[in-house]
C-alpha cells in the first residue's frame, strides 16, 4: 500500500533529513507535499488531504497543537515530531498518538510507520463494508458506490457519477460526469463484471458506457455513440444488436 503524507516542520533540515529516511526505510510512504509553518501545513492537509501528517509541535507563531485546532476535520493519522517537551509528550501518550523525538531514531519511525499502515488499511476495509451494507440496506442502484483503487488512494464513487470506462491495457480510464477522469488498477473486463448490471453497456473491447450518458446513436463507421459529453465512442460489430437491444430498453 502506498500512504499518501505531508511533512510539518519549520526546520528546512529536519523536512529534507526525513524524507531521506523514509525513502530509504519505509516506501509506502508517499510524500505529496511539505510545509514550514502551521498557517501553511493547514493549506497544505485542505489542498492534499493526507492520509499521514508528520507534525512538528514546537513552531513559531503557532505550535502543530495550534494548527490542528485550526483544521475543520482531522481525518487523517497523525506522527508528532519534537524536542523533549514533557507535557506534550504525556498529552500524546494520554492519546494513544504516536510520536517521534528529534533527532530521529530509525527504527521507532519504521514502528510508528506500521502502526499507522495498520490503521489505515482498516479503515479502507471498514469503508468497503459500510458501502456494501449501505447498498444492501438502501436497496437503491442510484446510491450504490465502486471502490476505484488509484496509486495513491481507494475512491468511493456513485456508480451514478460514472460516464464511461475506457481501457488502458492493465488500467481503466473512469470518466465521470464532472469531467474528472480517474485511472485504476483494474482492467476493463473486472469493472464490466460490477457495472453491467447498472445499465452500463460494452459497446467495444476497450469502451464502457453509461447508457443514461448516451445522447444519440450516429450512423457513421459502422455506428457510434455520441455522449452528453461530446464523446464519441466507436461500436464494434458484433456488439450492434446488443448495444441497440439496450438502448431500446431491451438489453
Amino acid at each position: 500500500m502506498t500512504i499518501r503524507s505531508i511533512i510539518i516542520d519549520d526546520e528546512p533540515n529536519n523536512i529534507e533529513n526525513l524524507q531521506i529516511i523514509l525513502k530509504e526505510y519505509c516506501p509506502a510512504v508517499n510524500i505529496v507535499a511539505t510545509a514550514s509553518s502551521a498557517a501553511e501545513g493547514v493549506s497544505v492537509i485542505v489542498q492534499h488531504r493526507p492520509e499521514l501528517v508528520f507534525l512538528d509541535i514546537q513552531m513559531p507563531e503557532q505550535s502543530g497543537f495550534d494548527m490542528l485546532k485550526g483544521l475543520p476535520a482531522i481525518d487523517f493519522e497523525i506522527v508528532f515530531i519534537t524536542a523533549y517537551d514533557k507535557y506534550a509528550l504525556q498529552a500524546i501518550k494520554v492519546s494513544a498518538l504516536d510520536y517521534l523525538l528529534k533527532p530521529i531514531d530509525i527504527h521507532e519511525l519504521c514502528i510508528a510507520v506500521e502502526k499507522v499502515k495498520q490503521k489505515i488499511s482498516a479503515r479502507r476495509r471498514d469503508h468497503g463494508i459500510e458501502h456494501l451494507m449501505e447498498y444492501i440496506r438502501t436497496g437503491q442502484k442510484a446510491t450504490a458506490k465502486i471502490a476505484l483503487p488509484t496509486l495513491h488512494e481507494t475512491l468511493y464513487v456513485r456508480i451514478a457519477d460514472i460516464l464511461r470506462c475506457e481501457s488502458s491495457n492493465n488500467y481503466t480510464h473512469f470518466h465521470l460526469y464532472n469531467g474528472e477522469r480517474v485511472l485504476v488498477c483494474k482492467t476493463l473486463k473486472e469493472v464490466s463484471e460490477i457495472l453491467l448490471s447498472h445499465r452500463f453497456i460494452r459497446t467495444h473491447q476497450s469502451h464502457l458506457v453509461n447508457a443514461e450518458g448516451v445522447k444519440s446513436l450516429l450512423r457513421e463507421d459502422g455506428g457510434v455513440l455520441l455522449l452528453t459529453d461530446g464523446a464519441k465512442i466507436p461500436i464494434s460489430r458484433q456488439n450492434r444488436d446488443l448495444v441497440k437491444a439496450a438502448l431500446n430498453g431491451n438489453g
